[in-house]
């Protein structure tokens, strides 16, 4: 994307980046409104069958990722014109959530200036290596990669280590602002499931928060994941990285049906976001057909997006995710020019014939 035209998107993006607080008002009732009754509804159907209960947690999960989309524009200070307002309703929405606003909008940040940068990975994003990083790791090295990659562990063992785990403790180098802030989300979580558990018994807690827990966090891994990795993403070491095209072209239009795009807050629209973290998840849609080339951003649907399951290394040669299937067949493929490289030097010494070539 030439630098003119970059200018020009930024100003075809601006007037999108506008807070309505309407709307933002609205989408707290049609979002907290339903949660909270589809959670009192599923107690009360326990009383019934369990098999009444397990549709209306589905239902939850799908308003709780919601809800963390509520709590993802607070970080990005986009969902309230106050910021204050927006730090009192994203800590709100982050017990909720499982989530420590601070903790997690000072990482946010940092993902979004370093998204696709090779050389600042770390922080805020998922463990990716290349396919030369990973030749030279050490065994101990590969075998953990392997694990971590592995989807049973990024999905299913993924939400507990990181929603249970990862965010109960501050992160090395946290300033005190969001130390005190994980202490008060903390708190805040023992204090509403110590009184909902009260309430209701334990066993009925679990029965209806567990799901709901491990589906919104199973499937909030999974949009973050498959928004970045598709085939032909965007990678580059820092010296020729672009913002633009990290956003433009390292992020993907996740094209989802109606329902489903409304439950996720409008993040399939991913190019959008990662190019104008400003812009409301009410209007990412708004851009998207406004603006003619963010219309150009890779689309995937839910059937593209499930073949992202096999993507595991970066390829900085082919510009493109590989399995490692692949890799096995890119050393076999090199052996094979390295020996015809090989007898071809063979050939070329004075006195030797293919025949005896081949017997050396």
């Amino acid at each position: 994307m030439e630098q003119p035209s970059i200018k020009q998107l930024k100003q075809n993006v601006a007037p999108f980046e506008k807070t309505d607080t309407k709307a933002s008002v609205r989408q707290l009732i049609n979002t907290l409104v339903p949660l909270l009754a589809l959670w009192y509804g599923a107690y009360l159907s326990l009383s019934v069958s369990y098999w009444l209960t397990l549709p209306l947690v589905v239902i939850a999960s799908g308003f709780m990722i919601r809800t963390f989309i509520l709590f993802h524009d607070c970080c990005h200070q986009s969902f309230f014109k106050s910021s204050r307002a927006n730090d009192i309703l994203g800590t709100i929405l982050g017990v909720l959530t499982l989530v420590p606003y601070q903790q997690w909008k000072n990482e946010h940040s940092i993902h979004h200036s370093t998204s696709s940068n090779l050389d600042k990975r770390g922080i805020g994003d998922m463990w990716i290596l290349t396919v030369e990083e990973y030749t030279a790791a050490p065994l101990w090295r590969r075998i953990a990669y392997r694990i971590y990659r592995n989807p049973f562990v990024m999905f299913g063992i993924g939400p507990i280590a990181v929603f249970l785990i990862q965010y109960r403790f501050n992160r090395k180098g946290a300033r005190r602002k969001e130390r005190i802030g994980n202490y008060v989300t903390n708190v805040l979580i023992v204090g509403l499931y110590a009184l909902l558990i009260w309430a209701i018994g334990w066993q009925a807690f679990v029965l209806i928060q567990g799901p709901i827990f491990f589906l919104s966090g199973s499937l909030g891994i999974w949009l973050f994941y498959v928004q970045h990795q598709f085939e032909e993403s965007y990678f580059e070491n820092d010296d020729e990285w672009s913002y633009v095209k990290a956003a433009v072209e390292g992020s993907s239009y996740y094209k989802l049906p109606l329902l489903l795009q409304w439950l996720t807050g409008n993040i399939g629209f991913h190019h959008v976001h990662h190019l104008s973290p400003k812009v409301p998840n009410y209007n990412l849609e708004k851009v998207h057909e406004a603006v003619v080339p963010l219309q150009k951003a890779t689309t995937i649907t839910i059937r593209l997006s499930l073949k992202s399951l096999g993507f595991r290394l970066w390829d900085e040669h082919g510009k493109t995710f590989v399995s490692f299937k692949d890799l096995k067949r890119m050393k076999s493929a090199s052996a094979a020019d390295n020996k015809a490289d090989l007898a071809g030097n063979r050939l070329k010494a004075p006195g030797v014939t293919a025949k005896s070539a081949n017997l050396l």
